[in-house]
């Protein structure tokens, strides 16, 4: 595959999963399992299954469907069930585009059928009534806010439960045109919120609060943690009035939320889709007699107005830009974790063998920069002085990076939350290069996942089994628990890791050898900054998804 021809399905960065052979369930494959005790959720009875003494519970609903009647309105209560419901198989993933350009190697993707009756959570606990109370942590999966699943095999909690005595509960909701389209300035208060997926979350919160206690959890020691677009749902829920009060603690992996969509580019995408479904502006309400799948076909194919799906300054459900111009005063009190790794654009350029000259290099990087080659090489001339064993694809890869939202948004959001002086913020730098595929993934988005989960062996196709790998993902996972534990991730397994603040900016790089740094790079981002001509546009290569 070339370059450009793979850059032609670039978009696909946003799924921020992980690249691993499907492989089915390991607790089913092994014949491992049992039938768990039934537990009294709020809704009902439930039953999961138990293996390695894990309690894990799949497809459990916690609003009701969103079809029909309920689409693009916020979540509405689900009606209890009589008897015990099953709760062995992953619930429906919420509609979205289905590529088949992606080579099978590149997902860890279970592929689960999609659905509107999709508001659901896995949960894994270690214990059920045994007395103890334990912190609860809740995975927003990645994807942008236009794909994904809870259910992908590298967000699969039961290793993370069983290592760190936690409960562990992931996410599904509503995404891109059923979650984002708003439609408060057509249709009226009823559809007040153009929010609707960061809505479905906080009724999964508010789902956590109430049976954290019957999983064996804490309610009042909750975690919010994502990647990629998880990240940026983390950042979005710090700006919502709803969810204060229903988290403690938030940690953003490769994501951030500096700057949502205004209203009124969010009333113009409406009217953009519901023109290409033949309806005036006056007929919101017919979206609700549509079939589905033509409302998702309307935003698969796109066209002229449609896209961007995201959040929306709506003045009610999120009332401000969140890290824009200052950070957020409603979750001021909130401990942050956040950071990037390395080579977050390896995601998109990780089919691109072929090395670079110092003329395309240059040639990539004006574009990068919107500026001329002479600019450019003074900024890769400041990116060699410090990498000076780099070659130019590996410079180019972390410029890249450098000048992604992925990099720019993470470390904006950490300096921002970090001048309020109300809660401490914690800054990371994921450096560790996988040596697989002759080094060519390097630290690409999504590489820290199975870190943090504990789940370095099931992404071994990707990390491989090196003497280093089980020893990072101990410190990984254990000190992202301890943060969860506490809002403070020191712990014997790290050096001392000082808050972050703007003038020294200390960052903790995940490597083979962990390290504290002040301002890691900083000379080299700053000559990025200098070096700009106007806003980035990406240039040749792909310059992923900004969530800002």
């Amino acid at each position: 595959m070339n370059r450009r021809s793979f850059l032609t399905s670039s978009s696909l960065a946003a799924a921020a999963t992980l690249a691993v052979r499907v492989v089915p369930d390991a607790a089913a494959q092994a014949g491992t399992a049992t039938r768990s005790p039934v537990v009294e959720t709020s809704l009902g009875r439930i039953r999961g299954y138990v293996d390695k003494g894990v309690h894990a519970f799949r497809g459990v609903p916690y609003a009701a469907s969103t079809a029909g009647a309920n689409r693009f309105l916020p979540p509405q209560p689900a009606a209890p069930w009589a008897g015990v419901r099953d709760a062995v198989e992953l619930g429906l993933r919420a509609p979205q585009a289905q590529d088949a350009r992606v080579p099978e190697w590149f997902v860890m993707d279970r592929t689960e059928p999609q659905g509107e009756d999709c508001l659901v959570v896995n949960v894994w606990t270690p214990g059920l009534n045994d007395n103890t109370r334990r912190p609860v942590v809740v995975w927003l999966h990645g994807g942008g806010f236009t794909g994904g699943s809870n259910g992908f095999l590298a967000y699969d909690g039961a290793n993370l439960a069983r290592r760190h005595n936690v409960v562990v509960v992931g996410v599904n909701h509503r995404l891109n045109v059923f979650g984002f389209l708003y439609l408060g300035d057509l249709g009226g208060s009823r559809y007040r919120s153009g929010n609707v997926g960061m809505l479905d979350i906080v009724a999964a919160l508010e789902w956590v609060k109430a049976n954290a206690d019957r999983f064996g959890g804490d309610a009042s020691s909750v975690t919010i943690f994502g990647q990629s677009g998880g990240g940026s749902k983390v950042s979005t829920l710090l700006g919502m009035p709803a969810a204060k009060g229903l988290f403690h603690r938030a940690l953003a992996m490769s994501g951030s939320q500096v700057r949502s969509i205004p209203r009124e580019q969010a009333t113009q995408t409406a009217r953009a889709l519901l023109a290409k479904l033949n309806l005036g502006p006056n007929q919101v309400d017919e979206l609700h007699t549509l079939p589905m799948r033509r409302i998702r076909g309307a935003f698969i194919e796109g066209g002229a107005g449609i896209g961007g799906f995201a959040p929306v300054v709506d003045g009610t459900s999120i009332p401000a830009h969140i890290f824009d111009p200052t950070a957020t005063e409603i979750s001021a009190d909130v401990p942050l974790m956040i950071g990037s790794t390395e080579t977050e654009q390896t995601w998109n350029e990780s089919q691109l063998y072929d090395p670079l000259s110092d003329a395309e290099l240059r040639e990539d990087v004006a574009r990068q920069l919107r500026n001329d080659e002479t600019a450019a090489q003074r900024v890769i001339d400041v990116y060699k002085a410090n990498r000076p064993q780099a070659s130019n694809l590996d410079l180019y890869l972390i410029l890249a990076s450098d000048a992604s939202g992925f990099r720019t948004g993470t470390d904006l959001q950490a300096i921002r939350k970090a001048e309020q002086r109300r809660a401490p913020v914690y800054k990371y730098y994921f450096q560790w290069y996988s040596p697989v595929r002759g080094g060519m993934l390097r630290s690409m988005h999504t590489m820290d996942v199975p870190f943090v989960f504990y789940n370095h062996e099931i992404a071994a196709t990707e990390l491989g089994t090196g003497p280093d790998v089980a020893p990072l993902s101990e410190q990984m996972s254990a000190t992202f628990i301890q943060f969860a534990r506490t809002g403070n991730p020191n712990n014997g397994s790290i050096p001392n890791w000082p808050a972050h603040d703007s003038s020294l900016k200390q960052t903790l790089v995940w490597n083979k050898q962990v390290a504290v740094v002040n301002d890691p790079y900083g000379r080299e981002k700053a000559a990025l900054a200098a070096g700009r001509g106007q806003p980035s546009a990406g240039g040749r290569r792909g310059g992923g998804p900004a969530a800002q």
